[in-house]
């Protein structure tokens, strides 16, 4: 059974999750933020994704762009967690598999790590 969990608990998820990004890797960030959005129109089953250049690809010219963004769909986590602790999990694994792909690490790469 989904959980049934208000937007600003799921925010607050998204938040604590980002807050245990080792201070490396969220100083190193750059260029990017954080979105909660209920769901991908094109693919409503993704948790997440990474919409941009990743620091690996930036080359000289990088520059005057707007952020790199990072989506966490509410909806489909909800969907397929049944307690508030698998959503916490999931949000977790989600936030540090899109702030991987904008670090470069590819999907097989991630799933090698168990971050998949």
């Amino acid at each position: 059974m989904p959980v049934d969990m208000p937007l600003r608990r799921f925010e607050e998820l998204v938040a604590e999750a980002l807050d245990q990004v080792p201070e490396e890797f969220a100083r190193a960030m750059d260029n990017v933020v954080v979105l909660v959005e209920e769901r991908n129109e094109e693919e409503p089953d993704i948790l997440g994704l990474y919409h941009g250049i990743a620091l690996t690809e930036r080359g000289h010219d990088y520059g005057g762009v707007l952020p790199d963004r990072i989506s966490i769909y509410r909806e489909p986590i909800l969907a397929i967690c049944s307690s508030e602790e698998e959503v916490v999990e999931e949000v977790l694994i989600t936030v540090v598999h899109e702030i991987a792909h904008h670090f470069g690490i590819d999907d097989a790469r991630l799933h090698e790590l168990g971050w998949g």
